[in-house]
């Protein structure tokens, strides 16, 4: 990862043994001597998986676990590192990991150790600070695009990844298995979610291209060589990967590509880089991808619609844990909030039919 801005100390009770830490480590020969110092920052922009920056001997290494109290159903470390550990070999955008392992003894969940990879990430705040221009947002947003039409472009067989997941039937999993999990994780009335839960099951398409997906692709997961912004070094939050539909993929990544033009209030709850200007809109991003991609993009409105109710859902199971007690991340307190809003704006893009200008 990069960006030291997304490095502070580690939040209270989500500390690591140290002593357990280095002498794993050891064990691992990805260190010489147990006793050198060892320094633990904690990275502050993700919202699902902890992921912290380990220090020690002149090296830098990435260690990732699952958020405490949190069910294992995605947070599959172990899948995560095999991902990443077949992907490597024929997809440079994919980090180096070196080690997983399971045995809650030594952090109380299981974790891997990956390489940290420098360069710039693209937060709300980072993009902000930097002043990034109009004239660097249209390079930035055209890299993004290319690595993500590439990345759909993998040959997740020759990788060794066709057990992954079932891309048959993916969609129609995916829009029950979403609105189980809303439904389990609910705290508050929201009359759209029903609305769109309904309307996703009756209007899902039922042919699509079967592709790797990683469910989470936008600014702030991949990593920029530097600021030129030609070239994507790496892309991270492997958690959600799997095999399916590319289009919902993309309809996720549109979920979180809020715009200059969209209301205030989906500005501040969905807080995005995109919104500068610069940046293409939403309908310029799909035209870029299927440009790019030679993919055709019908049934529009529903991938859109899935990405902003999964992205609901995502954000609802957050404040879920935070509002039980099981994390007390400030950041999480109005995630609620956020879930509602996209939940209202995935049904005003149903009943208009298109995916910007909705309000």
């Amino acid at each position: 990862m990069s960006s030291e801005k997304n490095l502070k100390p580690v939040r209270e009770g989500e500390e690591i043994n140290e002593v357990k830490l280095k002498d794993f480590l050891l064990k691992q020969a990805l260190i010489t001597n147990v006793n050198t110092e060892l320094k633990v920052k904690q990275f502050t922009n993700g919202y699902s998986n902890l992921t912290y920056l380990i220090q020690i001997e002149d090296k830098e290494y990435v260690l990732r676990r699952p958020p405490f109290a949190a069910p294992k159903r995605g947070h599959d470390m172990g899948r995560e590192f095999r991902v990443l550990q077949q992907l490597n070999p024929v997809y440079d955008k994919s980090p180096k990991v070196y080690v997983f392992n399971e045995d809650p003894k030594i952090m109380g969940a299981p974790f891997y150790i990956m390489e940290k990879v420098n360069g710039e990430i693209l937060t709300a705040s980072s993009a902000l600070s930097k002043q990034v221009s109009p004239e660097e947002f249209k390079v930035i947003s055209d890299t993004w695009v290319d690595a993500f039409a590439e990345f759909h472009d993998i040959d997740y067989k020759a990788a060794g990844l066709s057990e992954l997941g079932r891309p048959e039937g993916y969609v129609e999993r995916q829009v029950h298995n979403w609105g189980k999990q809303y439904l389990a994780a609910a705290t508050d009335e929201v009359p759209a979610a029903q609305k769109v839960m309904k309307w996703m099951s009756e209007n899902q398409p039922k042919k699509y291209d079967h592709t790797l997906i990683h469910n989470d692709f936008k600014y702030d997961n991949v990593v920029f060589e530097d600021d030129s912004w030609k070239k994507i070094s790496a892309i991270l939050d492997w958690e959600m990967c799997t095999l399916g539909d590319p289009m919902m993929d993309l309809g996720t990544s549109l979920g979180y590509w809020t715009t200059a033009n969209d209301p205030e209030f989906m500005k501040q709850g969905l807080r995005s880089p995109t919104v500068m200007e610069g940046n293409p809109s939403r309908m310029e991003i799909v035209q870029q991808y299927a440009l790019k991609s030679g993919r055709n993009i019908d049934n529009l409105t529903f991938y859109f619609a899935y990405g902003l109710f999964k992205i609901a859902v995502i954000a609802q199971q957050i404040y879920y844990r935070y509002k039980h007690g099981h994390t007390s991340d400030p950041k999480f307190a109005n995630l609620n909030k956020a879930s509602a809003l996209c939940c209202n704006t995935a049904w005003q893009a149903i009943q208009k039919n298109q995916i910007d200008n909705l309000y």
